[in-house]
């Protein structure tokens, strides 16, 4: 063979097998998108199972934190300025305070140790003792509508509404470490991705949602919904993949992917949509219809409705939580000054409690779970 043809074949060889290593290589490397995925919040407790967010929510896992705290369902009356304590066991209130003016949430702290009454207009926090169900001190703070947690557990959030604001507080303290302006007019509900590293939140009065990079403590990105809206409650899904807006004036949920930022879905539910709550096996969303007295419940693998449970006569289902051994859903009756208790095998009213007025927030405690993120109790 002459030189010449000797050197084109061994070209050729050397050309083959770079390309072959190239395409070993390929197949060995990780993709694009999992290289460049950005790593969790610093901080937050790793993620159990990344199919499931609420894997340590589910029935059974109470925190060594709460064990020996009692079952009591937490009522914050934002009319009466009280707060009402229902032993689930019997259905009855055992217990009755005073707090400041318009209370609306009750929040349980990022360590689980004790509970929060969100006093609105009285700008200030109750604490309850969930050991022994008592008050305790009250401190001031401005315009705390709702309370989150950074999955960090380093801060609260207070969602301070009228004056479009997020104060980032100390989480054991409570002093004010930046706050946050917001263009959110009526910013009330959120939720945090996955990693932890975003928050996003309702605008209830500007019928718009808005990103907020946590770390950073900034604004990242505001997304308008159709015009005349009302988004409430904010959840995000299983996985991960999908935020869940209830949104009280379309009567419906609306489906975001929270990477995008984008509007990718729409779910009519029933008339005033509002509260939204998982179930403890993570499969269905529970979700409050309060301006028909109607709960929706959504299968989270398919986004398909499964069931509409109906109140007995009507009612005004607006906030609550789910039961530790999830059999029972309880919500708030806004505008009836009551509570419901709705078994969750098959939605029958279980009981109808009467409390102070304008129930709202309340907060179904302990349930299972590593750390509270805040609001009336979700959990990682």
């Amino acid at each position: 063979m002459h030189r010449p043809a000797i050197l084109l074949l061994s070209l050729i060889l050397l050309a083959g097998c770079s390309s072959q290593k190239s395409e070993s290589e390929a197949k060995a490397a990780p993709p694009q998108a999992a290289a460049t995925r950005p790593e969790p919040l610093p901080g937050m407790p790793s993620v159990e199972d990344p199919s499931d967010i609420y894997a340590a929510d589910h029935a059974g896992n109470l925190s060594p934190a709460v064990q020996n705290f009692p079952s009591r369902v937490y009522v914050p009356n934002g009319t009466s300025n009280t707060v009402d304590i229902i032993d689930p066991a019997t259905y009855k209130i055992i217990g009755h305070f005073p707090v400041g003016k318009q209370p609306q949430h009750v929040v349980p702290s990022w360590d689980l140790k004790r509970l929060w009454v969100l006093n609105d207009l009285g700008d200030s926090l109750t604490a309850i003792d969930p050991l022994t169900g008592k008050k305790g001190e009250t401190i001031p703070v401005e315009d705390p509508y709702n309370m989150y947690y950074t999955p960090d557990g380093k801060f609260s959030i207070v969602v301070a509404e009228a004056k479009q604001r997020l104060d980032f507080r100390d989480a054991q303290t409570m002093k004010l470490v930046e706050p946050l302006n917001v263009p959110c007019k009526g910013v009330d509900h959120m939720d945090f991705t996955a990693d932890g590293r975003f928050l996003i939140a309702s605008c209830e009065f500007a019928a718009r949602l808005i990103k907020v990079d946590v770390a950073k403590k900034k604004l990242v990105g505001m997304l308008d919904l159709e015009k005349g809206g009302m988004p409430q409650d904010v959840k995000t899904s299983p996985d991960g993949k999908v935020f869940y807006i209830a949104d009280m004036m379309a009567n419906g949920i609306y489906l975001i992917d929270p990477d995008s930022f984008t509007r990718i879905g729409f779910i009519p539910t029933g008339k005033g949509t509002h509260g939204l709550y998982v179930s403890r096996d993570s499969k269905v969303l529970y979700i409050s219809n309060r301006g028909e007295g109607s709960i929706s419940v959504l299968d989270l693998a398919t986004r398909k409705l499964a069931a509409k449970w109906e109140i007995p006569h009507g009612g005004s289902p607006d906030m609550g939580g789910v039961s530790a051994d999830g059999k029972v859903l309880w919500l708030t009756g806004r505008y009836h000054a009551e509570v419901y208790a709705i078994d969750t095998s098959d939605g029958h009213l279980l009981a109808r409690i009467k409390v102070g007025k304008g129930p709202h927030g309340l907060c179904v405690y302990p349930q299972p779970g590593r750390y509270s993120l805040g609001h009336t109790g979700v959990f990682r």
